[in-house]
């Protein structure tokens, strides 16, 4: 591993911990997405899926919350899945305001096969970061999304 761009030591995202973080993500997002293979979906709709079948019927706000999203960007990340039935928004039963989220038939039957696809990449990430080093990596970004962080963050902890 080395820590020099064009012969310095000093690249931004070993001073910058949102550098750090953002390029690492964009390494891991193409990595996890090749594993995707030829589906046309992206992780961020992969995850997607996977959050709105792990949380069951989740309402707009929130999945949106859960996501770290603002709910314009979780309308725009939802709506090819809508277009093409992955995804679908009902009304809430007791509140007609609120919008919630299901996966379709459709959407269930991807988001199965992908998952098959995320294992297989995510024992790879295992194998080369280390079965330990991932689970501490994280939890430590499990963190770092929370509302304690950002709270802790801006100075209101």
């Amino acid at each position: 591993m080395t820590d020099k761009i064009d012969g310095k030591d000093d690249a931004i995202w070993l001073h910058c911990s949102n550098s750090a973080v953002r390029r690492a993500s964009r390494q891991l997002n193409q990595l996890y997405e090749d594993a995707m293979g030829d589906t046309g979906l992206k992780g961020t709709q992969f995850s997607l899926l996977s959050q709105i079948g792990f949380s069951n019927k989740p309402s707009l706000k929130v999945l949106a919350e859960t996501m770290v999203m603002d709910l314009s960007a979780l309308g725009h990340t939802l709506k090819p899945l809508i277009r093409d039935g992955l995804v679908e928004l009902f009304p809430d039963d007791k509140d007609k305001r609120v919008k919630r989220v299901r996966l379709t038939q459709a959407g269930v039957a991807i988001q199965r096969d992908l998952t098959g696809r995320w294992r297989i990449a995510q024992d790879r990430f295992d194998a080369a970061f280390g079965q330990e080093k991932s689970e501490e990596l994280r939890h430590t970004l499990a963190f770092i999304a929370s509302p304690e962080f950002a709270k802790a963050f801006e100075g209101d902890a």
